[in-house]
């Protein structure tokens, strides 16, 4: 097909100023010019027909230019059967936790959660946590979280006359709980569970010590860190948890939660009252890991705290 131009033709006024977008217009000049040059139409038809055609073109582009913006996408929800990936900051922060999945719920709803400024307890003769911690074999898991430590079964507390497995502890920075609006360095949370599934937490809140005397059980889990997240390193020495308790036994006691997702409630939590001094080389290297993994403080909402008679 050969397209000679008329020597007659000239652009209509009201369609040069619509080809802006020269190639769509270019594109349907040339198909109509053609057809009308094998039909024989008249130069005013064709002009109508190129007319109407950039007019519907320009009405699409009003229209599409038209539809609302995309919303914002919130944070993904765990596939089915696998948690929700969770943090300590941005959209996937504490602020978000019950948003990321359905049984996150507690994270803002629940009305004893923790972690809590502990203050205004009530002194009392509480009886004595009944530590049964022994010398055992570990591993040491960098779960993405923090760094989690699985002790071999045997270890244990009876307190309240029942008895609570340990099941793992781990490592918050800085510490989640605070007595009378004191936060420490770091804390070790002890997690145990008992025959019926409930669980317990000892807290041992750690402090900045002399810089010449690491802790002698911190040291050899920091030895033991993994290479890779995810990854548990079975160690080959053993730990004994009753190097990582203060001499003094007094504890603060009261009812609360998980201070990660789901945030169950329902845990036991005894926060002793001593503080254990780390080296401040041994508190840098998980800071290197886990700069803040701590929860907020949640609403005390009236709940009982009670603690041991006398002082530290």
């Amino acid at each position: 097909m050969h397209f000679v131009r008329s020597q007659a033709w000239r652009w209509p006024v009201e369609i040069t100023g619509m080809m802006k977008p020269l190639s769509v217009a270019a594109a349907c000049l040339f198909v109509l010019a053609a057809q009308a040059q094998e039909s024989k139409e008249p130069v005013e038809v064709l002009r109508q027909r190129l007319a109407e055609r950039l007019s519907t073109k320009g009405e699409s582009a009003v229209a599409a230019a038209a539809k609302p913006a995309p919303k914002a996408a919130r944070p993904a929800k765990g596939e089915a059967g696998k948690p929700a990936h969770w943090g300590y900051a941005g959209d996937i922060g504490p602020d978000r936790w019950a948003e990321l999945a359905p049984e996150n719920r507690l994270c803002a709803v629940g009305t004893r959660q923790s972690p809590i400024d502990i203050r205004d307890g009530i002194a009392v003769e509480l009886e004595q946590i009944a530590f049964d911690y022994r010398a055992s074999s570990f591993s040491v898991l960098d779960n993405g979280h923090t760094v989690q430590v699985n002790v071999a079964p045997g270890n244990g507390i009876t307190v309240m006359g029942r008895r609570f497995e340990l099941l793992q502890f781990h490592f918050h920075r800085p510490s989640e709980e605070r007595v009378n609006g004191r936060q420490f360095d770091m804390v070790a949370h002890l997690v145990h569970r008992d025959e019926q599934g409930r669980l317990a937490v000892v807290a041992v809140l750690l402090e900045r010590g002399r810089d010449d005397k690491p802790h002698p059980l911190v040291q050899t889990v920091w030895a033991n860190l993994p290479l890779e997240k995810g990854e548990a390193l079975p160690a080959q020495v053993q730990i004994d948890l009753n190097q990582l308790l203060p001499a003094e036994r007094g504890y603060y006691t009261y009812m609360g939660s998980l201070t990660t997702p789901p945030c169950s409630e329902g845990v036991l939590w005894m926060v002793m009252r001593q503080p254990v001094a780390l080296a401040a080389q041994q508190i840098g290297i998980f800071a290197r890991l886990y700069p803040m993994n701590a929860r907020p403080l949640q609403p005390g909402s009236g709940r009982l705290i009670k603690e041991s008679l006398g002082t530290p």
